[in-house]
């Protein structure tokens, strides 16, 4: 079964040149080894040895069968393709032969080929002669051409006109584009100078032309033959410098015209010319109102005849509707800013806005039934840019303000003349003083913030912001005059006549005022005063009551120096005369509404019990007596009391007096043993933390039963407690002064003067 090793050197050099088939047969040798280990393994197998030897024949039979016949298809396969090379290379022999033949045929015919140069030559310049002899006689006739052309402009032919002019054009262009391939520039010159006619008939007829379009308008509705005859010729010379350009070999003389776009430009400087170059109209409002009237009133005929009667009369793709809106919408922009360049009053400001802002899209313009849907000025933005409706809005508000200043002056001066009269202000339906300058003032904003509101939020926003500080300004002026007044008033109490109601009508005007801002805010939901203008209403408030209690005062003194004396002390008509002073008053404050009337019964509570308690520490009356101390208590006590009823009958609640500092110092004096004084002094100055060392000394030697010790230890207790002004408190002792006390070399430890 093995190999011999002849047989190995035999088949190495087949081996080597195929190794694929030693591999194959050594897989075919080791498969047959192992069938055959396996088949005759069993002995009793070996008896079919020959039944496997004639399947094994007849298998390689088969197969050797079936190798021969595919390498016999391979080899005829070989053999055919063989025999289509050896006759692939004959044809190519043979027709290398047939090159080498022509080429050698070619080289002996190179010198009847220049005799056919020469020959084809000849040709071109018969054929370029030819050429020109037949253009010769529309040469000849350029000129009768030209003659011919122009009177036919003259006569508005226009379309035959620009048939021969173009026909002339043509010709002369053939000719220069002739001579520019042939490199033969220096002709071009004596060309046009033949052709120079042409210039002066085209300017003739782009003269009629813009004069028609200029007119067109107006045609449209006369003659719309002659605008449509304009907009066929500038469409057929776009049709021609299109096609040159598209050429791009050679561009005439005087190409592109660019007639469409001049025609574009002619038609927005018609516009532009007819209505926004006119000489400068009067700044103040009429006759900007008139200005502004007679463009929409222009503007809005003109657009109607462009929809209904110019669109039919030009190409769709010529947007005409679109062109005039837009040069309209432009136009009327720089028209509005060189006019915005004027001094303009506020009328002629609000007019501006109003106009750009609101008329200009209204139903009433741009947006009518007529003009609508194919005008659509939305897409070219605003007239007024933002910048510049918000710096002309600023403007407004100056001239509103200088406006607004010059009438609430006037109705100062006349509200100040009305305080001199001699006879009282007038009432109101309830009685209450007043007069006619709240209504005045407030219209006069309002009515500014509400005009302001036609036009946009913002400038009704800086309106009201203006009115604000006018008002506030104004209240200040009139605190001043307010104060003048008084100042003439103190010099002669006989000037004015009717000071005091005057003063009331005053409190009632800021009150109404006060009332009315509320209402000037745009925003309904939004009612708070401003916190300056608030403090400026509540200072006008503070120096008319100043003023009226200062009043009071002149009327109370006289009888506050009464106080203290022994007559007082023994009994008089002192209290009873002044609750009649103050009754008097109270009479006068009952014409004034509230809650002011309330401020004014409790301010003027407070005054009377300031001077009662200044009269009784400034010029103490020192008790000899324990009988005198009661007899001071007593008089305290009535006194406080009577006025207390009268406050009360007048309206003022007890808990809204000052008088409880009577009825607690009056309990300071009627204390019987001194040595509590320590703890009922520290329940006071709790009670009125204002009350200082001197008013609580004056008060010990108001008693005259005080020692040195109990001072002293009063004071200490004083000390040891330092009081706070609480929020809110209205201060009783601190606008009293008492004069100081003799004092010792060295006071209580820890306080030295």
């Amino acid at each position: 079964m093995g190999m011999s090793a002849e047989d190995e050197r035999a088949a190495s050099p087949r081996d080597e040149e195929w190794p694929e088939a030693e591999k194959a047969e050594k897989l075919a040798r080791g498969a047959a080894l192992k069938w055959a280990s396996g088949v005759f393994y069993c002995p009793e197998k070996l008896e079919g040895l020959g039944h496997y030897r004639r399947r094994e024949t007849q298998r390689n039979s088969s197969i050797q069968s079936r190798l021969k016949s595919t390498v016999q298809s391979y080899l005829e396969g070989v053999s055919a393709g063989l025999e289509q090379l050896r006759s692939a290379a004959q044809e190519v022999q043979s027709v290398c032969q047939d090159l080498g033949a022509a080429r050698w045929a070619l080289l002996d015919s190179a010198d009847h080929f220049q005799g056919l140069q020469q020959m084809r030559k000849l040709m071109e310049e018969h054929v370029q002669l030819a050429s020109v002899v037949q253009v010769l006689p529309q040469i000849f006739s350029v000129h009768e051409v030209f003659s011919h052309t122009l009177q036919l402009l003259h006569g508005q032919h226009l379309l035959e006109a620009h048939v021969e002019l173009m026909m002339v054009e043509q010709l002369r262009d053939d000719i220069l584009s002739q001579l520019h391939f042939r490199g033969l520039s220096n002709a071009q010159a004596t060309v046009l100078s033949y052709f120079s006619g042409l210039q002066e008939l085209n300017e003739s007829l782009a003269k009629q032309l813009w004069d028609i379009v200029g007119s067109s308008l107006r045609l449209v509705h006369e003659d719309p033959v002659l605008f449509v005859t304009a907009v066929r010729i500038i469409e057929r010379e776009e049709k021609i410098d299109d096609t040159l350009l598209l050429e791009a070999t050679f561009l005439p003389p005087g190409r592109p015209k660019g007639w469409r776009q001049k025609f574009y430009q002619v038609l927005q400087d018609t516009i532009t010319g007819a209505h926004f170059r006119a000489p400068c109209m009067d700044a103040e409002g009429p006759g900007l109102a008139r200005h502004l009237a007679a463009l929409q009133k222009d503007i809005m005929s003109e657009l109607c005849v462009v929809k209904d009667l110019m669109v039919q009369c030009v190409p769709a793709h010529y947007n005409i509707l679109s062109v005039c809106t837009a040069t309209y919408h432009q136009a009327l922009t720089s028209h509005l800013q060189e006019i915005l360049r004027e001094d303009l009053d506020k009328q002629g400001l609000f007019l501006l806005l109003e106009w750009a802002l609101r008329v200009y899209h209204s139903p009433e313009m741009m947006g009518h039934p007529d003009l609508l849907p194919e005008v659509d000025v939305s897409a070219l933005g605003p007239l007024m840019s933002p910048e510049l409706v918000d710096q002309t809005e600023r403007r407004y508000v100056v001239k509103v303000k200088a406006s607004v200043f010059e009438w609430m002056q006037r109705t100062l001066e006349v509200e100040f003349k009305e305080w001199f009269r001699e006879e009282e202000p007038e009432t109101d339906h309830q009685g209450f003083f007043q007069s006619a300058l709240p209504a005045i003032v407030m219209q006069m904003l309002n009515e500014n913030i509400q005009v302001a509101s036609l036009i946009t939020d913002s400038l009704q926003q800086k309106i009201y912001n203006m009115a604000l500080e006018e008002l506030e300004a104004f209240l200040g002026r009139l605190r001043e005059a307010l104060v003048q007044c008084g100042k003439e008033h103190q010099q002669d109490r006989a000037v004015p006549k009717y000071y005091i109601s005057y003063l009331l009508a005053v409190l009632n005007n800021n009150l109404a005022l006060s009332n009315s801002v509320s209402s000037l805010h745009p925003d309904t939901a939004c009612r708070e005063v401003p916190a300056s203008l608030q403090a400026a209403l509540d200072r006008m408030q503070k120096k008319a009551t100043q003023l009226l209690l200062e009043e009071l005062l002149l009327d109370l003194q006289p009888l506050c120096l009464q106080l203290p004396s022994r007559k007082w002390l023994s009994g008089s008509q002192l209290i009873s005369s002044i609750c009649e002073v103050i009754d008097k008053y109270a009479k006068d404050f009952s014409r004034v509404r509230k809650p002011v009337c309330t401020l004014l019964l409790a301010d003027s509570e407070l005054l009377v019990v300031s001077q009662y308690l200044r009269a009784l520490l400034q010029r103490k009356m020192v008790c000899r007596s324990r009988e005198e101390r009661g007899q001071l208590c007593h008089r305290l006590l009535q006194d406080a009391t009577q006025l207390r009823e009268l406050f009360c009958g007048l309206g003022l609640e007890q808990s809204q007096q000052s008088l409880e500092a009577v009825f607690a110092l009056r309990e300071l004096i009627c204390l019987k043993d001194p040595a509590l004084l320590s703890l009922e002094v520290v329940g006071f100055i709790t009670k009125y933390p204002d009350a200082s060392d001197e008013h609580i000394s004056t008060l010990l030697d108001i008693r005259g039963d005080v020692s040195k010790e109990v001072r002293h230890v009063v004071l200490e207790m004083m000390a040891q407690h330092p009081q706070v002004l609480p929020e809110g408190y209205r201060p009783i002792f601190s606008t009293i002064l008492v004069p100081v006390p003799e004092l010792p070399f060295c006071l209580r430890k820890g306080k030295c003067a």
